[in-house]
């Protein structure tokens, strides 16, 4: 259960009890011997230790404003024939559609039966009673009241619950939508002021848990300037009490939540509560168990919610000063690659083309002393292979150092304009026919006049190269390489094939990686560093092109097919410098 709340029986009272209110009763007659008759008659009258107060009126007119100014009259003894010969019916309408009360038992009391029938009056008018004048001696009197003010008091016990449990259900959503603790006490002396009828004076303590000191979270009239209160002492009586405890001029209410907390409640008032009103009581407190129980875990959460903010706050600032720094050693390093990749192009540019003409050179110079004799060319040829050895040695040299800066660089940039894939294609076959011609291989390409593409001949040359290159290094002596270009599916591709041993089903899953060694050993002694393909790879992504590999292609090594788009291929005619 969200609350624990006995059941509300009548509790201990006060010594001195207030004398009861009493029972009121309005006789509306024209003729003023009935008005003293019925006072003669009922001098006496008590119910419940209530007597009977009398109030007169000689006109239905009359009648009204009496009912107008006391709206709690339990009985209207009604004559119908007053100053007109329905204005007894007019009233009884009037006292039900006009001033809309339900509760009040209307007796007609008529000395002229025949002008007002009783089945059309008691159907029509909202009568409770139809009795001649003559019938009513003291005694039928005496009964007939009794009668109508039990069946009021009944109605009136009814219709406090009914209001009593719409005040409850109105201030339900306001008791567990409340988030603060003092405005949720506040509220609650206050609706229970309003359900109980009272005007009283009060408070309301909280205790968290057993032994711990109390806490005052509201208090209304008298009670803001503080009583001398055992809190502790009351607190520890309220486990025990099952009713409201009616002592000293107070009622006080005692409620444990479903978290264990208590809520002790006191009222300022002299009259103790009655069976309604502590059966109102009993369902409030249900919900108030609960919403006090709401209210301090909403409250542990917001303090658990400005922790978790203020933590938050301070990782954030440690994670954007940690940022900042992050991005200045960025900027840095970007710095520094920037200039490395500035110097190794610079290197390679210097240094390939002396290079490439120190190879060409060697090889012109091997070619003219083949006629001379012996002795002569045999130191010559040594000295020429030692050049070329030294000289390949640094083209590879520098062809690593430059594939390693691109590797490492992120920031790889294509420059597209339209080229010639064609002269692309036999540039890389010249390129790498030496080496070819060294291993006996045959270097077979397959090109048509013109292929217009928008590309970076650079790069995409680049690319082609490392294929052609690897085709090569991986193809045994005296074995064939082909190297093919076109258009095809609207899309232009450059093939290259060899008849190495090409791949295994293992090296397609790591064949793009950087530093990835594939299970081929170069044929003739070269070195390879794992990066060729994935440079491949990175130039080809930027051409917005793929890379398709066949482990056993036409020549039974492996073929390695460049596409580059459609939207790539230009629309017109290639420009005239090409």
């Amino acid at each position: 259960m969200a609350g624990e709340w006995m059941s509300f029986e009548a509790g201990e009272r006060a010594h001195s009890v207030p004398a009861p209110a009493p029972w009121k009763l309005l006789v509306v007659d024209d003729d003023r011997a009935v008005h003293e008759g019925t006072r003669f008659a009922l001098e006496a009258f008590s119910l419940h230790g209530r007597g009977l107060q009398l109030l007169g009126a000689h006109s239905g007119a009359e009648g009204l404003e009496q009912m107008r100014a006391h709206p709690d009259v339990a009985i209207v003894l009604l004559d119908v024939v007053m100053e007109t010969d329905d204005a007894g019916l007019r009233l009884a309408r009037a006292i039900r559609e006009e001033l809309g009360n339900p509760l009040v038992r209307i007796i007609l009391r008529t000395g002229q039966p025949g002008q007002a029938p009783e089945h059309h009056v008691v159907v029509d008018f909202d009568i409770n009673d139809y009795k001649a004048k003559t019938e009513l001696t003291a005694d039928r009197l005496f009964t007939t009241i009794t009668a109508a003010l039990r069946s009021f008091e009944q109605l009136k016990k009814l219709d406090d619950m009914r209001a009593g449990l719409e005040l409850i259900v109105g201030a339900s959503a306001d008791l567990l939508s409340e988030r603060s603790l003092t405005s949720l006490a506040r509220g609650v002396l206050l609706q229970l002021n309003a359900l109980l009828s009272l005007e009283s004076e009060g408070m309301l303590v909280l205790r968290e848990e057993a032994g711990r000191e109390p806490a005052v979270l509201a208090r209304l009239g008298s009670f803001e300037a503080g009583e001398g209160l055992d809190l502790s002492a009351l607190f520890r009586e309220g486990a025990d009490w099952r009713a409201p405890l009616h002592r000293d001029g107070r009622v006080h209410l005692y409620v444990r939540t479903g978290a264990g907390a208590e809520i002790l409640v006191v009222l300022d008032t002299d009259k103790p509560l009655d069976a309604t009103q502590s059966s109102l009581v009993s369902v409030y407190c249900a919900k108030l168990a609960a919403a006090f129980d709401n209210a301090r875990m909403h409250a542990a959460i917001v303090a658990a919610n400005e922790g978790l903010e203020a933590e938050v706050g301070e990782r954030t600032r440690e994670l954007r000063t940690a940022n900042e720094r992050l991005e200045i050693q960025s900027n840095q390093l970007k710095r520094v690659n920037a200039f490395k990749n500035e110097i190794l192009g610079t290197v390679a540019h210097d240094l390939k083309n002396p290079l490439a003409v120190i190879l060409g050179r060697a090889e012109m110079l091997a070619a003219l002393v083949g006629d001379l004799p012996e002795a002569i060319r045999g130191p010559i040829d040594t000295q020429t292979e030692h050049l070329r050895t030294a000289a390949r040695r640094m083209t590879r040299i520098v062809d690593l150092s430059v594939s390693d800066a691109m590797a490492d660089a992120m920031d790889v940039r294509v420059n597209p304009r339209v080229a010639d894939l064609a002269e692309v294609v036999r540039a890389a076959a010249e390129m790498n026919a030496p080496l070819a011609a060294s291993k006996d291989q045959v270097l077979a390409v397959s090109v048509p006049g013109a292929i217009a593409v928008s590309c970076d001949p650079d790069r995409l040359g680049e690319a082609i190269d490392n294929l052609v290159s690897n085709a090569v290094k991986y193809t045994p002596a005296g074995g064939r390489i082909e190297l093919t270009a076109g258009l095809e599916d609207g899309a232009a591709f450059v093939r290259v094939c060899d008849s190495g041993p090409g791949l295994r089903p293992e090296d397609l899953a790591r064949l793009f990686g950087r530093f990835q060694r594939l299970s081929a050993q170069p044929t003739g002694g070269e070195s390879s560093t794992g990066l060729g393909l994935s440079i491949v790879r990175k130039i080809v992504d930027l051409h917005d092109g793929r890379v398709d590999v066949v482990e056993t292609g036409p020549l039974g090594g492996a073929a390695f097919t460049i596409s580059i788009p459609s939207g790539r291929l230009p629309s017109g005619p290639l420009p005239a410098s090409l």
